[in-house]
């Protein structure tokens, strides 16, 4: 998908980082049933049949800017990066999802909130079994509520307890696609 992480950042600052201008949803379109059965197909894969929970409901594929959304009975709750749909952290919250989750601590939630990557030393708990380049949910330790989400830069085994970045934040409560309204 990115030949570098160069190309990478460059982006995520087209896609999520936006001055001035607030995002804007555009091209809204309410998904076929084979992109639907896609859709819940591959979110299946990875957080189980809590998806199932939104079955029923009606969902819009839209532009926001220049990547791609999910609009689930009116609230932005998907977004896609290539070819990977995710939840945003109002995804997880409505569906209570709970794998792919790195645990900070508190010290770290101050600048988690504010779009900083992760750091191993703030990390206390990690999910078994992510790799590198994995999306994954950060939530604080002290309520367990999700904060971010991210693309884990090294596997688990080495993000507790060794320094360095863990995980490039993507998006995070507060920010442009966290605010934004469908």
């Amino acid at each position: 998908m990115f030949k570098t992480i160069r190309g990478y950042n460059a982006w995520l600052k087209s896609c999520f980082i936006i001055k001035g201008d607030k995002l804007k949803v555009k091209s809204r379109v309410q998904l076929r049933k084979s992109a639907k059965n896609k859709l819940f197909k591959s979110l299946r894969s990875t957080f189980g049949d809590v998806i199932d929970r939104i079955s029923e409901y009606k969902l819009e594929s839209a532009m926001a800017d220049d990547f791609k959304i999910i609009i689930v009975d009116g609230k932005v709750l998907f977004f896609q990066m290539g070819e990977v749909s995710f939840p945003t952290v109002r995804g997880v919250l409505e569906l209570g999802l709970d794998c792919n989750v790195v645990t900070v601590d508190a010290g770290a939630v101050k600048f988690v909130v504010n779009g900083a990557d992760i750091m191993c030393p703030g990390i206390v708990k990690v999910d078994d079994g992510l790799n590198e380049g994995d999306l994954v949910i950060i939530v604080e330790e002290t309520h367990g509520k999700p904060l971010a989400i991210g693309r884990a830069l090294v596997p688990a085994t080495e993000m507790v307890g060794r320094s360095g970045k863990a995980i490039k934040s993507i998006h995070y409560v507060g920010d442009e696609l966290w605010n934004l309204e469908a």
